[in-house]
C-alpha cells in the first residue's frame, strides 16, 4: 500500500521502530545461513487486564497497513550500519534493502473480537529473519490498541448503553501516536466520539466539542459591538500598522475607501487611517487607541429565524431582555449573572444557533452559567431554534446535575417551553471508573460523560503485557521452556475455536494443533484445562474459528472491517460474554484448554522428547 495512496500512512509506524536486538539477531540468522527458513511467531497476553476476565482485540488495521508498506530505505539501512560492528559484511545491508513482507502470511482475530490469555491476537508467518523484525512493531501496535479498547469497554459497560461517552484525552495522552491510538480505539471499545479532530480526519471517528472555559472569561462584556446594519458613508477611524495600502487590502478593504487623516505618531509605530465604512455607533473621527495594531472585522449580531423568514434580530438585546425574566423566577438579581460569561454565550449562539451549548461553571453555576445560558437558550427559541446542552466541569457533578434539571423542568414550564426540559447536561473532570458509576446511576439526569485521562493512560494497568514467541521453525515446533511455569510457551502452529453453549455465549476457548481435524457443534471433545492432571469432556452446541487469514503471501485476502464495523463487533461480542466473565470486579475467569494432541506435544518437549 502506497504512502501516498493512504491517507493514513502518515499514521502507521516504521520499520526502524524498533529495538536493536531485532537487527542484531538479524544479522546472526543471515550469518548462519537461516534468513529463509520458515518460521512462525505468535502474538498473545498472559493475562486480562485490570483484573478482568476479558480483552478485545485491537489494532489488526494499523498492522495491515505497517505490513504492506514495510520497506528499508537507504537511510534505515545506513543508520542500521552505523549500530552494527563496522566489520559488518556489506552483503548483509544489501540484503536488508531488498527485504520487504510479500512471503509474510499473517491469521488474526478480527478487531473488536474478545481475546483471552495465551490464545494468539496475531500468528505471523515467513522467513524467520523478516518475521523477527516484525516482532517489535507489532507489539507497539497491537498491545496498546487493545489496551485503549479493553479500557473502553469498561468504560461502555460501566455507564449502561443510555449514556454517551465522549473521549477527550488528546491533551493527557503520551504524545501524537499515543493520542491518535487512545481516540481509535476508545471509539471501537464503545465510546461515541472523540474530541480528538485528527482521528476524524484519518480514521473516521465521530468528533464532537463546544467551548473552553477561556473562550467565556475572554469576554468581558464590554466589547463595543459590532456594526449591525449595512456600511454606510459614515466613516470611522481605527489606528493600525503598516503601509495603508497593504493594510487596507489585508482587511479586504479597498485602497480608494481609506484616507489618512492623522500622520505618524512619534515613536508608536503607528498610523491613523480614516475607513469610509458604516460605524453609526462611533462619532466621526473617533480614534480606536484601544484596537491597535490592526483593524478588526466587522462581524454582524444579527441572527435571522430558523425558518429563514423575516429580518434579523439583536440576539444579544433579546437574551437581555430574557434575562430579567429568569433572574426574576430563579429569585436573583439582574446584575448577578457576569455580563461577559453572557456575552460568550451569545457570540458562540451566534456561530452555532443550531447547536448552541454553554458551559456553566466558569464564574458560578447558580449565579451566573445557568440564569445566562437561560437567557440565551429562551431567545434561541423565541427565533426558531433549541439549545442543545450544558456542561459542567466541576463540583459534584451528580448533584449539580440532578438540580439543574429540575431546573430545566420548571423553567419549561414557566415559560411554556417543552424542550428545555431535554437539554442535554454534559460533565467532565478526571472522571474513573468508580466516579462514572455514580453519574451513571438511575436518575443521575447526566446525559454525555466526557472522559479524558482515564481512558487514555490506562492508570489502572498501562500495558497489556503482550508477548511475541516462536512456535515453529522448519516445520518443527518450538516451545520456550523456563523456571517459571507462566512463561512457558505453547508449540506447533495452531487453529483457536470458541466453544458456545446453546444460547450462544463462549463457553471456552480451545487450542489445537493446525493439522486437527476441526472440531464440531454436537461433538464431545476432550480437552485439557490449564494446569490440570486429568481431561475433561465438554460438548459445545456451536464452533466459531477464531483466526481469520488476514494476509497471506504479502496480499490482502479480504477487505478489513471499517472502524465503526469492528465496533459494532465489539459491543455484540460483549453482549454474549456471561455477565459472570463480563463482571469487571472479580470476575469468573475464562477458561482457555488444549486439545489432547497439543497437551500431549507440551508433555512431550517438556519431558525434552523429540516431537
Amino acid at each position: 500500500m502506497a504512502a501516498e495512496q493512504d491517507p493514513e500512512a502518515r499514521a502507521a509506524a516504521r520499520p526502524l521502530l524498533t529495538d536493536l536486538y531485532q537487527a542484531t539477531m538479524a544479522l546472526g540468522y543471515w550469518r548462519a545461513g537461516r534468513a529463509r527458513d520458515a518460521a512462525e511467531f505468535e502474538l498473545f497476553f498472559r493475562r486480562c487486564p485490570f483484573g478482568g476476565a476479558f480483552a478485545l482485540a485491537a489494532g489488526l488495521r494499523d498492522c495491515v497497513r505497517f505490513l504492506r508498506a514495510f520497506r528499508l530505505r537507504d537511510a534505515d539501512v545506513q543508520f542500521l550500519a552505523s549500530v552494527l560492528p563496522p566489520d559488518t559484511d556489506p552483503a548483509f545491508f544489501e540484503h536488508l534493502r531488498a527485504l520487504d513482507c510479500s512471503e509474510v502470511t499473517v491469521r488474526a482475530l478480527p478487531e473488536g473480537s474478545l481475546a483471552f490469555p495465551g490464545v494468539p491476537l496475531l500468528q505471523v508467518s515467513g522467513p524467520l529473519l523478516v518475521v523477527q523484525l516484525l516482532e517489535t512493531p507489532l507489539l507497539c501496535l497491537v498491545s496498546y490498541a487493545s489496551l485503549v479498547a479493553t479500557n473502553a469497554a469498561r468504560l461502555r459497560l460501566i455507564a449502561g448503553p443510555e449514556k454517551r461517552l465522549l473521549e477527550m484525552g488528546l491533551r493527557r495522552a503520551q504524545g501524537p501516536d499515543g493520542g491518535l491510538t487512545a481516540s481509535t480505539y476508545s471509539y471501537l471499545g464503545g465510546f461515541d466520539s472523540s474530541s480528538n479532530v485528527l482521528a476524524g480526519q484519518l480514521r473516521g471517528v465521530p468528533v464532537a466539542g463546544t467551548l473552553a472555559h477561556s473562550f467565556v472569561t475572554s469576554f468581558s462584556g464590554s466589547e463595543v459591538p459590532p456594526d449591525p446594519v449595512s456600511p454606510s458613508s459614515k466613516p470611522c477611524c481605527l489606528q493600525a500598522t503598516g503601509p495603508k495600502p497593504a493594510l487596507a487590502l489585508a482587511r479586504g478593504v479597498p485602497p480608494r475607501q481609506v484616507t489618512p487623516v492623522l500622520s505618524q505618531e512619534a515613536g508608536t509605530g503607528c498610523i491613523t487611517f480614516a475607513l469610509k465604512l458604516g460605524c453609526p455607533w462611533l462619532l466621526p473621527g473617533l480614534i480606536l487607541h484601544s484596537w491597535p495594531p490592526f483593524f478588526t472585522d466587522s462581524v454582524p449580531q444579527m441572527l435571522a429565524p430558523a425558518a429563514g423568514e423575516g429580518p434579523g434580530v439583536d440576539l444579544a438585546a433579546k437574551a437581555q431582555v430574557w434575562l430579567e425574566q429568569v433572574c426574576a423566577h430563579l429569585g436573583l438579581g439582574v446584575q448577578e449573572p457576569h455580563p461577559g460569561e453572557r456575552a460568550a454565550f451569545v457570540a458562540y449562539a451566534l456561530a452555532f444557533p443550531r447547536a448552541f451549548q454553554g458551559l456553566l461553571d466558569t464564574y458560578s453555576v447558580w449565579r451566573s452559567g445557568l440564569p445566562n445560558f437561560l437567557a440565551v437558550a429562551l431567545a434561541l427559541g423565541e427565533l426558531g431554534y433549541r439549545a442543545v446542552g450544558v456542561r459542567l466541569d466541576s463540583g459534584d457533578l451528580l448533584q449539580q446535575a440532578q438540580e439543574i434539571r429540575k431546573v430545566f423542568r420548571a423553567a419549561a414550564a414557566q415559560f411554556q417551553v417543552p424542550w428545555l426540559e431535554s437539554v442535554l447536561i454534559v460533565v467532565s473532570n478526571n472522571i474513573d471508573e468508580e466516579a462514572l458509576a455514580r453519574l451513571a446511576q438511575e436518575g443521575s439526569e447526566v446525559n454525555v460523560i466526557g472522559i479524558g485521562t482515564s481512558v487514555v493512560t490506562c492508570p489502572q494497568q498501562p500495558s497489556l503485557g503482550g508477548v511475541y514467541k516462536l512456535v515453529a521453525v522448519g516445520g518443527q515446533p518450538r516451545m520456550k521452556l523456563t523456571e517459571d511455569p507462566e512463561k512457558q510457551t505453547l508449540p506447533g502452529s495452531k487453529a483457536a475455536f470458541r466453544l458456545l453453549g446453546s444460547d450462544g455465549s463462549p463457553l471456552m476457548d480451545m487450542l489445537q494443533l493446525a493439522e486437527e481435524p476441526v472440531p464440531q457443534a454436537g461433538q464431545e471433545l476432550r480437552v485439557w484445562p490449564p494446569g490440570a492432571q486429568e481431561p475433561c469432556t465438554v460438548r459445545p452446541a456451536q464452533v466459531e474459528p477464531l483466526l481469520r487469514l488476514c494476509l497471506q503471501q504479502g496480499q490482502l485476502c479480504e477487505p478489513l472491517p471499517s472502524l465503526a464495523e469492528s465496533r459494532a463487533l465489539a459491543q455484540l461480542s460483549l453482549s454474549r460474554l456471561s455477565p459472570e466473565h463480563r463482571r469487571l470486579r472479580s470476575p469468573a475467569q475464562y477458561q482457555v484448554v488444549l486439545s489432547e494432541r497439543l497437551q500431549a506435544l507440551v508433555n512431550s518437549l517438556c519431558a525434552g522428547q523429540s516431537p
